[in-house]
């Protein structure tokens, strides 16, 4: 059986998963009807969520329009990558430097199973997949190594993925963890839901997530993600709502929605 195919045969189609929500919000068709049943539940109570998830993915867009742009990052690492869907880490990448390397990194068994609509690289950059739990950052950076030089500067990107970590400490852990192995120069960008904005809604939805039988979540204030980022240096406008966080032109003024987004620098 192929890899694709093992990593079917090991879905649990019963058990609704964040990245299958995500892409269901998103418009995808890669979910399963308990995914749908939860989403449209929380739709329910707050309709603002295909909103938010659209303003995350956006928000990942500028995030590596900026690394790849303003700042002259070539390599990636992606944890936490999610269910393909557009404007993927690579192709953003790789529409302004077509050399960018890019590593994805995800356990989810569907993520896997679209893995190679991961790997379609421009032929003068690479891409990687590693099936991995963000909880062993060594075997992330170990697995990386085969396509990133950790010699020179790396942007990882931790989005919509903290929050199932519930213990603040062993979350800051884990970043901490990943960002001491990328050398000088390099970036962390995180994206975090939260009950500061649309607060009793997102409460309520949280309850909903969590009385049912996937992975546990947790919300985070805007200083609690802005702890996750340790010492390194965060960069203007800091940690705010995905929607803001340098908008396009245009967008200065986009509502805010109920996720947060902030991008720092190793010295």
């Amino acid at each position: 059986m192929s890899e694709s195919g093992n990593a079917i045969s090991k879905l649990d189609t019963g058990v609704p998963h964040s990245a299958r929500l995500w892409n269901y919000w998103l418009g995808g068709k890669d979910n399963f009807a308990v995914d749908r049943a939860v989403a449209d539940q929380i739709l329910e109570m707050v309709p603002e969520m295909v909103e938010s998830a659209r303003a995350d993915r956006a928000y990942l867009g500028r995030v590596i329009r900026y690394l790849a742009g303003e700042v002259g990052i070539r390599q990636f690492l992606d944890v936490g990558t999610g269910i393909p869907t557009a404007n993927n880490t690579h192709e953003v990448a790789q529409a302004i430097a077509p050399s960018s390397r890019v590593v994805y990194v995800d356990n989810d068994p569907l993520v896997l199973a679209h893995a190679r609509a991961l790997l379609t690289s421009h032929p003068d950059g690479r891409t990687d997949y590693l099936d991995a739990d963000m909880r062993e950052p060594e075997a992330i950076i170990e697995g990386a190594r085969r396509t990133i030089d950790f010699s020179r500067p790396i942007a990882l990107t931790l989005l919509g993925i903290l929050n199932f970590v519930p213990d603040d400490d062993e979350a800051a852990a884990l970043v901490a963890r990943l960002a001491e192995a990328l050398p000088s120069g390099s970036y962390v960008a995180i994206s975090h839901p939260t009950t500061e904005i649309n607060g009793e809604t997102m409460v309520e939805a949280l309850r909903l997530w969590n009385e049912g039988p996937a992975a546990k979540m947790v919300l985070r204030s805007a200083e609690q993600v802005r702890r996750l980022f340790g010492d390194l240096e965060l960069v203007e406008p800091g940690v705010v709502s995905c929607s803001r966080w340098r908008p396009d032109a245009g967008s200065e003024h986009a509502e805010p929605v109920p996720h947060y987004g902030g991008v720092a620098r190793k010295a």
